[in-house]
C-alpha cells in the first residue's frame, strides 16, 4: 500500500485529553515495502514498487515525485473514486511508536490490477500479509518466475489460515512473537519452530530491543541488539529487513546478514525520520554484536555450548575419557620402563 506519513517524535505520549510537546515532525512515504524501497535506494540497490493506487490528490502525487525523487522505478496510478490515504505516527523515547492509518477494501483491492511485469528478471520481491489476499497474485507471478519471496508475516503465524495461505508461497519469512513483541527465547523458539514445519526455508523471528533469531536450513543464529537511546520507532521493522536484503543481494552469508539488519535498525532509532545511515557506520556497529549459536535437531533446539557441556557430562563420554586416559597411563608407564631398560643396557 502507498501513503504518505507524518511521524511525530516526543518524550512520552500524553494522558487522554492532554497534550503533549512534539520535537520533531518528519514525512515519508508508507507502507513498509515503500520504506523498504526507499531504504535499499539510499544504499545504491535498484528498486522497483507495485504499490495501491493513490488519489488524483496533492497527496497522492507528492508519493509519486517522492518515490521517483528517490529513483525507485514503477508506475504510480492515480485514481478519482478516493483520497489518498494517510498515515500518522507517534513515536517517544522508549522505542514504542502509536499509529493512525487509513486501510480500505477499495485502496487495497487496487492491488489486483497492479502491473506485475517487473517480477521478471528481478531478484526478490517484498510482500506485508496485512495487504491480505491481494498479495498472493504477486507472490504466485514471482514464483513462476522463481523469484524468492520475503514475507512480513509479523504476528500472522497465530492464525492458521493465514499461515497456510502465505506461508506456502514464501521464501523467507520475517515473524514476531505477537503484536507488541514482549515475547521471551522460549517464544521465539516456539514462533521458529511453526515457520520451519510450515515449510519456510529462512524463518527470521525479531523482538526489537532483544534482537533477532533466524533459522536456515541446521544454521541456527541468535543475535542480540545494542543499547541504544531511541528517538524514533518508525520504520525500525522495516530498516531491519531492508537490510536483511541489502545482505542476502550482496550474497553474504547468514550471519553478517542478521549483523547488518539489526544494526541497520538500532542505528535507525536514534534519530527521527528514515534518512539510512552509511553502510560504513553500520557494519562497524555489526561487528561488535553478541551471537549465540544453535542447533535443531529431533524437533527441538539446543545451545551449542550446552549441547557440548551435556555431551561432556553423559555417561558414555565420561567412560571413554576414563578409559583413554588409563590407556595414556599405561602408555608412559611402558615407555618409562622401556628408557630405563636401554639407560641400564
Amino acid at each position: 500500500m502507498l501513503t504518505p506519513v507524518y511521524i511525530m517524535a516526543l518524550d512520552r505520549l500524553p494522558k487522554h485529553n492532554t497534550g503533549a510537546l512534539v520535537h520533531q515532525v518528519s514525512e515519508y512515504v508508507y507502507d513498509d515495502a515503500a520504506i523498504i524501497a526507499c531504504n535499499l535506494r539510499q544504499w545504491g540497490v535498484s528498486t522497483g514498487m507495485i504499490g495501491t493506487a493513490v488519489g488524483e490528490d496533492l497527496l497522492g502525487h507528492h508519493v509519486a515525485d517522492t518515490l521517483e525523487k528517490m529513483g525507485v522505478q514503477g508506475e504510480v496510478r492515480f485514481t478519482k473514486k478516493y483520497k489518498t490515504p494517510l498515515e500518522v505516527n507517534v513515536s517517544d523515547k522508549t522505542g514504542a511508536r502509536t499509529y493512525f492509518w487509513q486501510r480500505s477494501p477499495e485502496i487495497l483491492s487496487t492491488l489486483d490490477t497492479a502491473d506485475l511485469s517487473m517480477l521478471k528478471g528481478t531478484k526478490l520481491l517484498y510482500v506485508d500479509w496485512y495487504d491480505g489476499d491481494h498479495i498472493i497474485r504477486a507472490m504466485n507471478e514471482a514464483r513462476r518466475h522463481n523469484v524468492p519471496v520475503y514475507l512480513n508475516l509479523e504476528f500472522g503465524h497465530n492464525d492458521l489460515a493465514i499461515m497456510e495461505k502465505f506461508a506456502s508461497r514464501a521464501t523467507i519469512c520475517q515473524a514476531v512473537t505477537d503484536a507488541a513483541q514482549i515475547g521471551k527465547k522460549g517464544a521465539m523458539l516456539s514462533v521458529a519452530k511453526k515457520l520451519l514445519k510450515a515449510g519456510i526455508k529462512t524463518a527470521i523471528i525479531t523482538m526489537a530491543s532483544q534482537g533477532c533469531m533466524v533459522v536456515q536450513d541446521d544454521e541456527i543464529v541468535r543475535i542480540y541488539a545494542p543499547k541504544v537511546k531511541a528517538v524514533d520507532g518508525s520504520g525500525a521493522g522495516a530498516t531491519f529487513s531492508s537490510g536483511y536484503i541489502y545482505a542476502y543481494l550482496k550474497g553474504w552469508n547468514l550471519e553478517d546478514s542478521i549483523r547488518f539488519a539489526i544494526a541497520a535498525a538500532s542505528l535507525k532509532v536514534t534519530r527521527s525520520g528514515l534518512k539510512m545511515f552509511p553502510v560504513k557506520e553500520i557494519k562497524m556497529l555489526a561487528n561488535t554484536l553478541r551471537v549465540e549459536r544453535m542447533v535443531y535437531r529431533d524437533n527441538r533446539f539446543y545451545e551449542i555450548n550446552k549441547l557440548i557441556s551435556q555431551a561432556q557430562d553423559s555417561p558414555l563420554v565420561k567412560g571413554s575419557k576414563k578409559f583413554a586416559e588409563r590407556l595414556l597411563s599405561k602408555k608412559k608407564s611402558q615407555q618409562k620402563s622401556k628408557i630405563k631398560k636401554s639407560l641400564v643396557g
